[in-house]
């Protein structure tokens, strides 16, 4: 892991954890707070979806700002902006006040819809082209920290100390990680007035580039099935730890540090690829959805964590593959378009997945749902794995060359 411990990457990294950890204090003190002021279990959901709505509007605008000004400046401006925002749940103190967590949860989520494809596109600036598979796996790393820390971390967090030292520490996350990205040194490419970014309409430029590699193409068709499906297990993880296993709140910590386990331990794998990065991320897909079956119908708790970890693992690695070929494939000047509108759709079919599968567990048991899900993981990796291999018969074709 010596790539994270050196270069502007190291700093984006920590600031990255920071922010996260930051988030998941809140967001476990806040949920709390909501329950306790309203009990009610819809003001919990409008929350859920408020955090995924901004995305539809606000991702596809940080994309195209990561296009045409500085990055570093957008990655600091918008961990400030957030600065007050975390602090306004300070202020809640009764039901009456709960709009100001409805509000503030909106504009959270709106910075980093806006924070996450600038991210995103400056990733390639910090390290070499060679390098892209071992940042995409440090990626999945920093998710499981956050998940293993995060997860065991913020119900003690807000039960010794209390809810308002969780909405501090968010704050102050905010606060840190504006100072060590302002740090950061970055190569990035000049804006021109006139380059062909700003010539050519928002879409069509972003349709042309995509329109010329196949590879990108097929990321994307997977990243939006899998997102239609994904929101299955998002609902699932806590239902599985409190209603099938009965673990309470305890089990649904342990469920999600399972998951960062198993993203940190992808990395050891990911790390290492070169080549066949697309087959390699079906395959990874494929495997996940095996071991959600095998969640499914797994009979005690140790075989559901060894389910969620194992899933994880092939989910990082998948991921890892998947983000590696989307950097190398797609020129500077749009990638942040791209990774917006990637962002934006993705996020919106999970919140649609999200809430279907909340509206079908009314009709069928968990297990029957997490069943559906890993078979959906499945068909969609053998689909997308046969228009490749239908793709790769006629690889004639000079455009569209396949990683």
């Amino acid at each position: 892991m010596s790539l994270m411990f050196k270069g502007p990457y190291s700093k984006l990294f920590f600031s990255g954890m920071i922010n996260g950890l930051g988030d998941r204090f809140s967001q476990v003190a806040m949920l709390t707070l909501l329950l306790k002021l309203t009990g009610s279990g819809f003001s919990v959901g409008m929350v859920m979806m408020l955090r995924l709505l901004p995305f539809l509007f606000f991702a596809p605008i940080g994309g195209r700002l990561a296009d045409r000004f500085p990055r570093k400046n957008i990655l600091v401006i918008t961990d400030l902006g957030r600065i007050i925002f975390a602090f306004s749940f300070l202020l809640v103190h009764s039901e009456n006040e709960v709009w100001i967590i409805y509000m503030s949860a909106f504009v959270l989520a709106a910075g980093e819809a806006i924070y996450a494809p600038v991210r995103k596109s400056v990733l390639p600036l910090m390290v070499k082209r060679n390098d892209f598979a071992r940042v995409n796996s440090l990626e999945q790393v920093l998710t499981g920290i956050v998940l293993i820390i995060g997860a065991f971390s913020g119900g003690i967090i807000s039960f010794i100390w209390g809810q308002s030292i969780a909405f501090c520490m968010n704050g102050l996350s905010f606060l840190i990680a504006a100072l060590i990205n302002s740090t950061i040194t970055l190569k990035e490419t000049k804006i021109r007035p006139n380059s062909e970014c700003r010539n050519h309409s928002f879409l069509l430029s972003v349709r042309t580039m995509i329109r010329h590699s196949f590879s990108i193409q097929i990321i994307i068709s997977c990243i939006l099935l899998v997102s239609l499906v994904n929101g299955i297990d998002n609902v699932l993880i806590s239902i599985y730890a409190v209603k099938v296993f009965h673990l309470g709140d305890l089990g649904v910590g342990v469920f999600y540090g399972a998951l960062g386990v198993g993203l940190v331990l992808s990395f050891s794998i990911a790390s290492r690829l070169k080549k066949h990065f697309i087959v390699i991320g079906f395959i990874c897909l494929f495997l996940e959805g095996m071991m959600l079956i095998f969640l499914s119908i797994s009979i005690i708790a140790t075989m559901a964590i060894l389910a969620f970890s194992s899933a994880a693992l092939f989910s990082g690695i998948g991921n890892t593959c998947f983000e590696t070929v989307m950097m190398k494939e797609i020129p500077d000047e749009f990638r942040g378009t791209t990774f917006g509108l990637t962002e934006a759709l993705s996020n919106f079919l999970l919140g649609l997945s999200m809430f279907f599968s909340g509206i079908v567990l009314a009709f069928i048991s968990p297990r029957h749902l997490g069943f559906i899900g890993g078979l959906g993981f499945i068909i969609i990796s053998i689909v997308l794995c046969f228009v490749l291999i239908v793709r790769s018969a006629h690889s004639a074709h000079p455009k569209g060359r396949i990683l």
